[in-house]
Order: structure tokens, then sequence, then C-alpha cells
């Protein structure tokens, strides 16, 4: 199984914490087994997002990166020259 991206991470734990909490509100369970089950589902759920979400843009920076050119050996470097700026020395005039 593939590693889980930040975004899938993310995702997933937003979902825990708001359907937890959304849940808690909701049932107004008190008793430590209600809250328990509440958690259980809840993690499940963040779980859940986190598998079906899609990864397609881990394959697209894969296939960019496999696609960027080679620079040929025999080909030199350049090197911007410096800028000249307009000086005490440009000035015309008395």
């Amino acid at each position: 199984m593939p590693r889980p991206n930040a975004a899938q991470l993310a995702y997933g734990s937003a979902t825990v914490v708001f359907s937890t909490v959304a849940l808690l509100l909701l049932s107004r369970a008190t008793t430590g087994a209600g809250i328990a089950l509440i958690g259980v589902a809840s993690l499940l759920l963040g779980l859940l997002v986190v598998l079906t979400m899609p990864v397609a843009a881990r394959r697209r920076t894969r296939a960019s990166r496999a696609a960027a050119p080679v620079p040929a050996q025999d080909e030199t470097i350049r090197v911007p020259a410096a800028h000249v700026g307009a000086g005490a020395d440009t000035r015309i005039g008395s």
C-alpha cells in the first residue's frame, strides 16, 4: 500500500475531527460506550476518506519529471551581464 500524501492526511484528519464533533452533538451521547462507538465510527470514516481520495497529482509530477529534456554536454552556460543603472556618471549637463 502506498504512503498517503499530505493532502490525504489533512482531509482524513479533518474528517475525523468534524465527524466526531458532529456525531457527538447530534447523538447527545453521555455514556462511555456511546462516545467510544462514535470515536471508532469517525476514525473509520476518516480512513475511508484517505483511501478513496485520488492521487492523480502524484502521477502527474512523475510524468513531468520524466519528460524534462536533458541538456547536451557541449552547450555553454550563459551568464547574464551585470545590470547597468543610471548613476551620477551618466548624467548630462553641467
